[in-house]
């Protein structure tokens, strides 16, 4: 199957967009894809702000988007667009260090105004890089993610059925098996 390249975009080390990665991470693993997760945020801050493009973090970053069939780019959205920590690594990047890549675009935040930041700031960005097939994308509210005392996420019923439908669209893209999975929640 695919190599997918799974990216956070958020600073936060509880972020719930991380969680919602890595839930999705399995379902990709599931379908016989492997995933490889990459958070931005432990990057070195003085690399991503500095514009250190031979910093070997940087440099190996670089080298796992080159090596993904597929990625999944994963962000909270703040004052209507991407998070400014992914934009940080996107900048770093080869202007096409998306060509010939399957991307999934994700996002999460706090209320419904900010469902258009995937078509309006993440999605012209990703085209831009050269992305051959941009999936449909999905936004989750906050509010329909929980992660229990026991680590374990829990995608409220509607969202998680609509995240399993676009991740399954994604494997489908890159030539995974998606019927024998039902919905996670």
């Amino acid at each position: 199957m695919a190599t997918v390249l799974s990216v956070s975009g958020s600073p936060s080390a509880t972020s719930r967009t991380a969680r919602l990665l890595r839930h999705l991470d399995d379902r990709l693993t599931a379908q016989g894809h492997e995933v490889i997760p990459l958070d931005v945020r432990t990057l070195p801050a003085e690399a991503l702000l500095g514009a250190d493009f031979r910093h070997p973090e940087i440099t190996r970053a670089t080298a796992l988007f080159e090596q993904a069939d597929g990625v999944v780019i994963g962000t909270p959205v703040y004052k209507a667009a991407y998070s400014g920590l992914l934009k940080s690594l996107l900048d770093l990047l080869p202007q096409y260090a998306l060509a010939g890549k399957t991307v999934l675009p994700l996002a999460t935040g706090g209320t419904t105004a900010h469902v258009l930041a995937i078509d309006y700031a993440l999605r012209p960005v990703l085209s831009s890089m050269g992305a051959a097939h941009i999936v449909q994308g999905w936004f989750t509210l906050d509010q329909d993610i929980t992660a229990g005392d026991d680590g374990k996420l829990t995608v409220a019923p509607g969202a998680a059925e609509a995240l399993a439908q676009v991740t399954d669209q994604f494997s489908a893209a890159l030539g995974g098996r998606t019927t024998l999975l039902a919905a996670t929640g």
